[in-house]
């Protein structure tokens, strides 16, 4: 393999029973910025109201937040293997703490979108090193604690509307809508208390630079592509979203022949293009590419339907949403302790299959019903596709990264969550061509975006098809050597 680091000669690492107590302070962080990424929406019009924000600035709102996140997790990741894990954790913990500390003392918009974009690149300091982190201290039970990261990872995301209405609604301390922001400081700080003591620093051996040019040719080319799929749709696609699109492939060709050049002098890289050399590493992200756009797609068309479509509050989406949270706690359990180790990678496929058939029934209830359905016709269509959601997202992570050597776990994981973030925004955009492009009501349209939803799924049930190996095998943890220190 032809890379800037030199293998260690460490003696194997013994596991640390703290680990385990590192654990829970890792997995809390990772809900804390998922949930914050999604009880936003629910105070998107007490902001409009307080701050007097307009249309344009509201969009910022979670799009600041996604850009900063989206093109700062790979070297965020990349960071912890040079400097230690643990350490760019707790910067990014304390920086996320910071920056939800702003929002909720925000005085006006533009206060609220540097705060929200603050947050963002914080959090993409600190969620690449939990993966990195748990990636050292678990390697061989990796899938499993994944399996349960994915768990909770997939409760915080479909929780946001339910957790932030509550908080809105609640008015506690007469914080209103700055409650949502506000929680997350206790929290925060919380967990850089409990990290400080219990989580065990690491990082990659040979790798003490990193590569500054390969950075600024990676925000760029992500910048080129996700701000016009961010705000393209909602600006009616002017003439720099397209160019702007169409200038990322040359950007992408060059930060790729930039990495080369390095990896053949010998120099660190910011991204290890030698990963892309196993096949079942790349149709993994492929996979997750496609896969991740699916929560994100469907949840915005749900909302505007149950909504906006037939005027249900925040609170009723969030009540009306317990049977996908349920499911996908249940089903990603039930996945990574007792599916995944019989089935492997078939696991992925009946998740696949079950989402679809959730899709269908949803679909078919829309059809029939228009505006008129209640949570409860609701329920078995949203359960079916939290099953599916939680047997492939549980098991997903850890399948791509068991291929990477522990030494690349930062990078690696940095690259598999701006593919997701990536996949998001690609999928948010396709399925809201087709919402917002119907001009016969919501309930057709909702059924319009389940049908391309459907589609997106038969392409990522082809994938896994394609992946290298016994559908039913999983993959074997790498056991590359790490250096690391109390």
């Amino acid at each position: 393999m032809v890379t800037g680091d030199a293998r260690a000669t460490a003696a194997p690492v013994v596991p640390d029973p703290r680990r385990w107590h590192a654990l829970w302070v890792l997995m809390l962080a990772l809900f804390m910025d998922l949930l914050d990424g999604n009880v936003v929406n629910v105070a998107i019009p007490s902001l409009r109201e307080e701050l007097g924000m307009t249309a344009a600035q509201l969009q910022w709102v979670p799009a600041a937040y996604m850009l900063s996140f989206g093109v700062l997790l790979v070297p965020g990741g990349r960071l912890g293997d040079i400097v230690g894990r643990k350490r760019m954790f707790l910067v990014g913990a304390l920086g996320f703490v910071l920056g939800s500390a702003v929002c909720a003392l925000a005085w006006d918009a533009e206060a609220m979108v540097a705060a929200r974009a603050v947050q963002g690149a914080f959090a993409a300091v600190m969620v690449p090193q939990v993966l990195a982190i748990i990636r050292v201290a678990f390697a061989e039970e990796f899938a499993k604690v994944v399996g349960i990261s994915a768990v909770i990872a997939g409760v915080a995301v479909v929780s946001g509307p339910l957790v932030g209405g509550l908080l809105v609604e609640a008015d506690l301390f007469g914080l209103g809508w700055r409650g949502v922001f506000a929680v997350n400081v206790p929290v925060g700080a919380l967990t850089v208390v409990l990290a400080g003591r219990w989580v065990r620093e690491s990082r990659a051996p040979g790798v003490r630079r990193l590569d500054l040019a390969g950075v600024g040719l990676a925000v760029l080319a992500l910048l080129l592509l996700l701000v016009p799929l961010v705000q393209g749709r909602e600006l009616g696609w002017p003439l720099w979203s397209v160019a702007s699109v169409v200038l990322f492939v040359p950007a992408l060709v060059l930060f790729v022949r930039h990495q080369r050049s390095r990896g053949r002098r010998g120099l660190p890289q910011l991204v290890v293009l030698d990963l892309f050399a196993s096949r079942a590493f790349s149709a993994g992200l492929a996979v997750q590419l496609l896969f991740q756009g699916l929560p994100a797609a469907f949840f915005l068309v749900w909302t505007l339907y149950v909504q906006v479509g037939m005027g249900w509050t925040a609170l009723d989406t969030g009540l009306a949403s317990i049977p996908f949270s349920v499911a996908v706690a249940v089903s990603g359990g039930v996945s990574v302790q007792f599916v995944y180790p019989r089935l492997g990678r078939m696991t992925l496929l009946l998740g696949v299959l079950l989402t679809i058939a959730g899709l269908v029934v949803f679909g078919v209830v829309a059809r029939e019903g228009g505006t008129r359905v209640d949570a409860l016709a609701m329920a078995l269509p949203l359960a079916l596709i939290g099953l599916g959601v939680g047997q492939v997202l549980s098991p997903l992570t850890g399948l791509i990264l068991s291929f990477v050597p522990v030494r690349h776990a930062g990078s690696a994981s940095g690259l598999v969550g701006a593919t997701g973030q990536v996949g998001a925004a690609l999928g948010v955009v396709l399925v809201g061509l087709v919402f917002f492009g119907s001009t016969t009501g919501y309930a057709a349209a909702f059924e319009r975006a389940l049908w391309l939803l459907v589609g997106l799924m038969a392409a990522v049930a082809l994938l896994l098809c394609a992946l290298p190996g016994p559908i039913r095998s999983g993959a074997p943890p790498s056991a590359d050597p790490v250096t690391t220190t109390r």
